[in-house]
């Protein structure tokens, strides 16, 4: 290995060194605060110290300000919650049928609004908004069916069937 790789490697060495050295004086910092009660809340902290791993592993619940009885909910501003977002999609094909899998969270049966057209599906519902593109335009979009169960709506389109053969048929010719 030349000298310049082996340099760089030691750069990187150093660098996740200080950022070791850095996170473990923060935690430290915060594990502190929570035995002073400067940080409220109820908190678990646990430092993990293993052949290969060390690090913390942190859950809690906080709250703002000095009365514990009433404590603060963090939300989100009013303007990112009614923002459109799309929701997470799969989308399956068989020799039989394409199917969507639609994640919405949170959202009423009753306020779903699902299109579907030749060659697209369209969900609407609360703040969530996507156009999916099917993989194929050979669908019987007219006899597409939806199940919505657990904040996920399964949307099932039958392909269309080839037609049959018809077998042989004669032309007079005149």
């Amino acid at each position: 290995m030349s000298d310049d790789f082996a340099d760089i490697f030691d750069d990187v060495d150093k660098l996740y060194e200080r950022f070791t050295k850095k996170m473990f004086r923060e935690m430290k910092d915060i594990e502190e605060s929570i035995r002073s009660g400067k940080l409220e809340g109820e908190w678990d902290l646990k430092p993990i110290e293993e052949p290969g791993a060390k690090g913390y592993i942190a859950r809690g619940r906080f709250q703002f300000g000095g009365d514990r009885k009433v404590p603060k909910i963090l939300t989100l501003p009013k303007q990112i919650r009614e923002e459109p977002r799309e929701p997470l999609t799969d989308v399956f094909q068989d020799k039989d049928s394409v199917k969507l899998y639609i994640e919405l969270p949170g959202v009423e049966k009753t306020d779903i609004q699902l299109n579907v057209t030749q060659d697209q599906a369209e969900v609407k519902a609360k703040n969530f908004h996507k156009t999916i593109d099917l993989p194929t335009k050979d669908v019987e979009f007219d006899k597409a069916t939806a199940n919505y169960k657990n904040g996920v709506l399964e949307v099932t389109i039958p392909k269309k069937k080839p037609a049959a053969d018809q077998g042989k048929t004669t032309i007079e010719i005149e």
